[in-house]
């Protein structure tokens, strides 16, 4: 039995004494369980959803916003990889070496294969399908950071960020896969992701819930539009074109000429095509679900993985900061639930929660009695999405020095008192040495926290990068713990 089982069969054997003769998530009388379908933008800022008052157009977000619980003060890391991977996991990152940056493709660690993921944890739950669909990069050098050992029974999509969003490569290889095979298929990357979460729900069955995690790469760079979406926002194909906003000649961000502005077509004009690309797919989605009667049932979730960065056409007016950073602009991201039959929507919670909060909020939405094996950080929010209750102050750690409270924010050695100074304006260190020692002790505490890597034991190849973006196989647990 590798670790994993074990961990597995701990978390079952323990299930059975902590609640002896209870309903456990097994029993046939349990409340019908919800379709759960995990929605994430890629690099969106806090200025680029229309009921933030964008000029970009997303309809289809605003309508879940409408309709959800707007979470207001939803906070993730300021790089994607350690967000997705808390979303994952319940944990900070910091505790398997993730914190810091993205898994770029020459890196050698990943997503540890030991942590009890949040599809493994809803396949003990009863989803016998769980399909991840687009952007991973949560590891590429070793079979032991791929999504289907993780948890996922489908995978479709790219283990890189940064792709072409038309041929589909990073570096000059094929990255699109379905499960561990290279998948050839022609098409903007936005459209394929969003038609391949239309085909599993239009496949799936009421009496079987699924876990649907879609992970768009839209508006992330490179910048690349359908010339269609173009012309919506005012691309003028007549005058001078800078490359980005050409599909058949768009530059990565290696280009010296990445990013410059063309004589009338500007990045925004771009980046805004990009992401009514992405809102539209979620449209898709939303009416997929509607058509095979799953509304009331599926409990959606909606948010970016880090905030917006205004060279490549993001903007996170008027929050301080971008992408990178740990100001607002970084790390507070538009996000939303919807769950018609349990959430009453049309609201809007100010409480600060974040990506470490889904495993554990998830847990209690599908009734998963057991335990986790290791330490969540997250915290259960269900309770008062609902209203039932109002949660505690909490130290949210944000990394690089700084932590975010109800009232306060610390930035490094800067304070905010953020409730009333969301635009972090005035620094009010000086007034209030005893809250930014009190602080700063917290920062201290989750800087203790750090873990290692999980680093694979294979030898780093002789070419790279591996043609079509072929992981190599690797089956030892231990080779990486």
């Amino acid at each position: 039995m590798n670790r994993r089982e074990f961990l597995k069969s701990v978390a079952l054997g323990l299930t059975a004494a902590v609640v002896p003769g209870s309903s456990n998530v097994w029993a046939a009388d349990a409340p019908q369980k919800p379709n759960v379908v995990y929605i994430i933008a890629d690099d969106l800022g806090w200025n680029d959803v229309g009921y933030h008052g964008s000029e970009i157009r997303t309809l289809h977000i605003d309508q879940l916003a409408q309709e959800g619980v707007i979470l207001d003060r939803f906070y993730v890391c300021p790089v994607c990889s350690p967000t997705r991977a808390g979303i994952l996991t319940g944990q900070y990152p910091i505790r398997f070496g993730m914190h810091s940056g993205v898994i770029n493709p020459m890196q050698r660690h990943g997503l540890p294969p030991q942590e009890f993921t949040l599809p493994e944890m809803l396949a003990e739950a009863g989803y016998e399908k769980r399909i991840m669909i687009g952007k991973w990069h949560l590891g590429l050098a070793s079979t032991l950071f791929h999504p289907l050992r993780h948890g996922f029974t489908d995978f479709y999509g790219h283990y890189n960020g940064a792709i072409d969003y038309f041929s589909h490569k990073r570096h000059g290889e094929l990255d699109w896969h379905r499960d561990y095979a290279s998948c050839y298929e022609e098409g903007y990357s936005t459209d394929l992701i969003g038609q391949e979460a239309v085909r599993w729900i239009q496949h799936s069955k009421s009496e079987s819930p699924f876990f649907l995690y879609v992970n768009f790469n839209a508006p992330h760079s490179p910048l690349q539009a359908k010339p269609e979406d173009l012309e919506a926002y005012g691309f003028d194909p007549d005058k001078e074109q800078s490359p980005h906003t050409d599909a058949s000649l768009a530059k990565s961000e290696g280009d010296p000429e990445y990013g410059k502005k063309g004589r009338g077509n500007t990045v925004r004009q771009t980046y805004a095509a990009m992401t009514a690309a992405m809102d539209r797919q979620i449209g898709n989605i939303l009416n997929a679900i509607d058509r095979k009667g799953f509304r009331e049932n599926t409990l959606i979730i909606f948010h970016s993985d880090n905030g917006g960065t205004p060279k490549h056409g993001g903007s996170n007016t008027p929050l301080r900061g971008n992408k990178f950073t740990t100001w607002e602009g970084g790390v507070r991201v538009a996000a939303m639930m919807r769950w018609p039959a349990q959430l009453k929507g049309g609201r809007r919670v100010d409480h600060v929660m974040g990506y470490i909060d889904m495993w554990p909020t998830l847990a209690a939405a599908v009734g998963y009695a057991g335990p986790h094996p290791k330490k969540l950080d997250g915290i259960n929010m269900l309770p008062v999405l609902k209203g039932e209750k109002q949660p505690s102050d909490r130290y949210f750690q944000l990394g690089q020095g700084s932590l975010v409270t109800q009232n306060w924010k610390l930035v490094r050695n800067r304070l905010f008192a953020i409730a009333t100074d969301p635009c972090e304006t005035t620094d009010v260190a000086a007034q209030n040495p005893q809250i930014v020692a009190a602080l700063k002790a917290r920062v201290a505490e989750f800087e203790k926290l750090e873990g290692p890597a999980c680093t694979t034991s294979l030898p780093k190849p002789e070419h790279w990068p591996p043609p079509e973006w072929n992981i190599p196989e690797e089956q030892a647990l231990d080779s990486a713990t």
